[in-house]
């Protein structure tokens, strides 16, 4: 009896130790997985550090665009009118709304011009200006006015003043008159509405924009409610624009002597570029306006667009 008694005790030991051996070893192993998970995590943590102190993460300024219609194209009547060119129409949605657009005129008169393009406040021309620019509507075009106020007109391939594209769109970017004042004209501390170096557009009738615009080579503030939307800015070749200004002028024949005389006044080539962000790096920002109230469509124009 009592060997048995002792083979029972003896097998309920090595039972035992069979149960603390694997206790002991699936012990052992959770350590190393732990450990394991451990020094990965730590691997991954070091790595993402470095990484974000290098910006990895930083993400890049993006180009906001417009998911919904910006701008409104209105159709024109090109039946007997050799004075609008039918090129097609800009696109109407995903346009930049914001930065600038860098815009080159290329004239016989000088140096390249250089304008800044006002997303913000004009994404609409820029847009028409850009898809035109696309088409070579510009190239080969004159200069045809050089206007009483004190600017250059340009960008009607008919020389008349009543040419443009096949579509037309609204004012978006009209200053605010200057408040009334009992001086017969404008203080000298009052800003001009229309510095020199602006650039804006112009239509016949007002309102019905196409393609022609105003480089202004001196200030200039109308006895009457603004019309003309400003867009931009020139940046260089402000010179040019001068020179031009000061070319003598004959009748265009309709009783005004705006015609340059002697030199006709070429675009060779209109280009425009890719859009900038962050125009409030600019330490001299382009000139601006009040939004017109109007929608950024267009209005139902006579054969004549501007």
């Amino acid at each position: 009896m009592a060997s048995s008694r002792d083979r029972q005790r003896k097998l309920a030991r090595a039972k035992l130790d069979r149960q603390l051996a694997r206790r002991a070893a699936a012990a052992r192993r959770r350590r190393r997985i732990q450990a394991g998970v451990g020094t990965a995590l730590i691997l991954v943590l070091v790595v993402a550090g470095s990484a974000w102190a290098l910006g990895a993460f930083d993400s890049e300024p993006t180009e906001e665009t417009a998911t919904d219609e910006v701008c409104l194209w209105t159709p024109q009547n090109t039946e007997g009118n050799a004075n609008l060119k039918d090129v097609g129409e800009p696109p109407t949605t995903g346009l930049p709304v914001t930065g600038t657009r860098p815009m080159t005129i290329t004239t016989n008169q000088g140096a390249p011009i250089s304008v800044e393009l006002d997303l913000a406040s004009a994404p609409c021309a820029a847009a028409s200006i850009t898809h035109l620019a696309s088409q070579s509507f510009y190239d080969n075009t004159k200069c045809h006015e050089i206007t009483a106020d004190g600017a250059v007109r340009c960008g009607d391939p008919s020389g008349t003043g009543l040419g443009g594209p096949a579509y037309s769109f609204y004012n978006e970017n009209v200053p605010t008159a200057p408040a009334a004042s009992p001086e017969p004209s404008p203080s000298p501390d009052e800003p001009p509405t229309y510095p020199k170096g602006t650039v804006a557009m112009i239509a016949n009738p007002p309102g019905a924009n196409g393609s022609q615009f105003l480089i202004f080579f001196k200030d200039f503030t109308p006895t009457e409610e603004p019309q003309y939307p400003i867009i931009g800015r020139v940046t260089e070749g402000l010179d040019v624009v001068e020179k031009i200004g000061a070319l003598p002028t004959v009748d265009n024949g309709s009783g005004e002597k705006v015609k340059p005389e002697n030199d006709d006044v070429v675009i060779q080539s209109l280009t425009v570029g890719e859009p900038v962000l962050d125009p409030a790096s600019s330490a001299d920002p382009a000139p601006s306006g009040t939004p017109s109230p109007e929608p950024s469509g267009a209005p139902e124009a006579s054969a004549s667009a501007g």
